[in-house]
């Protein structure tokens, strides 16, 4: 299937929701999300109240629409680059530090939003016309609801494989303490107002590998 055989109502939801998914993400460049309002938001893509209710059922419903694009985009570089093991994680890593350069608000919106869910959430279910607009030839991969948990267990059985982790550090170990350094690391540099993040993750990483 291509884009020409998606039906122009389906096309246009997911166009809308899209919208509405980017607008909210551009007011967090310089301020945190809960500080967000909604009618910014739907003004910015143009669309009503009503209309966003239609797709979201909440304002924070689009942080967890963030992580689903944003964790399937960096999975997707991560094939097409042919990474594994540490290069892998570091990509991810990085792309988080770049990410905050441009977008300060973002990262920590998504914590304290996770904080408050007791960091459990439940990936979005993309339709067909999200997946093609959002993930074009890459759809099979798009369509996967990623889970950063089986993505950083592959990474780290690949990394013992490679023989780069370090030979007392065992893979069910190593998983949370990525989930930690993913999470920590970024509030760490934070509590000393740095943003050099990468550096703190850097630090983490030299704990586990070889």
């Amino acid at each position: 299937m291509n884009i020409n055989d998606i039906p122009l109502r389906e096309l246009k939801k997911a166009k809308t929701k899209i919208a509405l998914y980017e607008a909210g993400l551009s007011f967090t460049q310089d301020r945190m999300f809960k500080d967000v309002l909604l009618d910014d938001i739907c003004r910015m893509a143009g669309i009503s109240r009503v209309t966003f209710f239609k797709f979201f059922g909440k304002k924070e419903d689009l942080l967890i629409y963030y992580m689903r694009v944003w964790l399937t985009h960096r999975i997707i570089e991560i094939e097409e680059r042919q990474l594994r093991g540490f290069e892998a994680m570091r990509l991810i890593l990085r792309q988080i530090a770049d990410d905050t350069s441009e977008n300060e608000g973002i990262m920590p919106s998504l914590i304290a939003f996770l904080s408050e869910m007791n960091m459990h959430c439940c990936m979005p279910k993309l339709s067909e016309a999200e997946v093609m607009l959002l993930f074009p030839g890459q759809e099979d991969i798009g369509a996967e609801s990623p889970d950063m948990f089986a993505l950083f267990s592959r990474i780290m059985n690949e990394a013992q494989g490679d023989g780069t982790l370090k030979p007392e550090i065992q893979t069910e170990a190593a998983v949370p303490f990525l989930i930690s350094t993913f999470y920590g690391s970024f509030l760490t540099s934070r509590l000393y107002g740095s943003k050099d993040v990468m550096s703190f993750y850097e630090n983490h990483l030299k704990l586990i590998e070889k």
